[in-house]
């Protein structure tokens, strides 16, 4: 392992607020760096790094990019952002958020968790389970964990659990005691040609870490070949009373959270683990307090008719039909989808699935695409009624969001569940919503 004080090193992070970079940028902090960065808007998260001790700017400019920095960026910067031109023209440092991460999982004996679905749960979940057994390890995870927690911490102990991004390959950057596979479906388009090619990325990953755990989550087959792989079992799973509980190790596991596919993420989370600590019991006690994080499967508040809301980050079909199952064993009067659509590509691909996993819902309504990075006049008739129109009878087409909120307030009834979902902004009506 490396030297963890980076006591004068200096470090400009460009879009310091995102969730990924305001996590690297705290553990920057704790490791000694000077730390300063840019966003296009004020946030909470950057007022807190402010608190901490980073210089933030509003905007991006190349005034605002030290000469002596590291400057760190992620995928969805380009060369022509003015801060990483200036650093480009300076002959700076110019590093992906990756390669950073890369650099604090080579201080730490590492538990990288990657997959299409489920990173951030799981790896909170190994996370919590980590800390009953008494570890205090560090973590960079994608969402705020429960209590407000942070999205990253260094922690006192020699550990570090790290979510491992597939979408754009730069999990294979990390250096990892021990890689964990939740499961695999194509979802990025943009990045791999075919399911094939996730696959052997994906295999990559598993074969250079010294420990593979994976679930027994869909897509995982051709993974079970690597050499001393361990395949985590969820034994008689069940859901009762909106609590998912399974049998790990002989023992009964009852989590706080509801869903089939968390019986399967608890499962992989405790055996990557058992890796760390052999004390299955502080394990399980861990892992049974895990409430879960922020944007996944959140409860925000009640409406004033008296039907719950949960906000979820689930895009893909698949991540919808989980939640939306999720929902159903929580005895609701009826389950609400209210859907974002997160980019063109991505729903022109996959509208037939999405409509089909929105169907399973009692009713659901569809918002404009949240378009991220991409333009509408390159997805000509790609909208909200490419996967509305399918189910006309089930699928509502609502328009912006704030038709949205109005919609839903027009339909929800006492003892109903309303599901807000996406990746997109679509959290962002939750507080309109509820009385809370």
């Amino acid at each position: 392992m490396g030297e963890a004080d980076w006591t004068g090193r200096r470090i400009h992070f460009v879009g310091i607020g995102g969730a990924g970079m305001s996590g690297l940028a705290r553990i920057a902090l704790e490791l000694g760096a000077t730390v300063s960065g840019s966003d296009k808007t004020a946030s909470g998260v950057v007022e807190e790094l402010i608190a901490a001790g980073a210089t933030a700017h509003v905007g991006h400019s190349e005034q605002n990019v030290p000469r002596d920095a590291d400057v760190v960026r992620t995928s969805a910067v380009g060369d022509d952002n003015p801060e990483v031109a200036i650093a480009l023209e300076r002959e700076q440092t110019l590093l992906h958020r990756s390669e950073l991460l890369a650099e604090m999982t080579r201080l730490k004996k590492t538990i990288a968790v990657t997959g299409t679905h489920g990173k951030t749960t799981t790896s909170a979940m190994v996370l919590r389970a980590l800390r009953g057994a008494g570890i205090d390890a560090g973590w960079v995870i994608g969402a705020e964990l429960q209590d407000s927690e942070a999205s990253a911490g260094w922690g006192s102990s020699d550990w570090l659990v790290v979510e491992a991004d597939e979408s754009d390959r730069s999990l294979l950057v990390l250096e990892s005691e021990v890689g964990v596979v939740t499961n695999l479906e194509l979802d990025h388009h943009a990045t791999y040609s075919s399911f094939e090619d996730l696959e052997k990325t994906v295999s990559k990953f598993g074969s250079d870490a010294r420990n593979l755990v994976l679930s027994t989550g869909i897509g995982l087959d051709s993974l079970r070949d690597i050499p001393g792989v361990l395949v985590a079992t969820a034994g008689n799973p069940d859901v009762v009373g909106g609590r998912a509980a399974f049998d790990w190790k002989g023992k009964r596991v009852e989590l706080c959270v509801p869903g089939l596919h968390n019986a399967l993420n608890a499962a992989a989370a405790l055996e990557a683990a058992s890796l760390a600590s052999d004390d299955a019991d502080a394990l399980i006690d861990g892992i049974e307090q895990f409430r879960g994080t922020s944007r996944r499967f959140e409860l925000k508040g009640k409406m004033a008719c008296g039907a719950e809301v949960y906000d979820d980050y689930a895009h893909h079909p698949t991540e919808v039909a989980a939640t939306i199952a999720a929902a159903r064993t929580m005895d609701a009067g009826r389950v609400i989808a209210a859907f974002q659509p997160h980019l063109f590509s991505r729903t022109k691909e996959l509208a037939s699935d999405f409509a089909e996993a929105l169907s399973t819902a009692d009713l659901a309504f569809v918002s404009d695409i949240y378009p991220a990075r991409e333009l509408q006049t390159d997805f000509p008739g790609v909208t909200a009624n490419s996967i509305a129109n399918r189910f006309p009878d089930r699928i509502r087409s609502a328009g912006p969001l704030a038709s949205l909120t109005g919609a839903l307030e027009d339909s929800a009834l006492a003892g109903d569940i309303v599901l807000l979902m996406g990746a997109g902004d679509i959290g962002s009506i939750a507080t309109g919503l509820t009385d809370d």
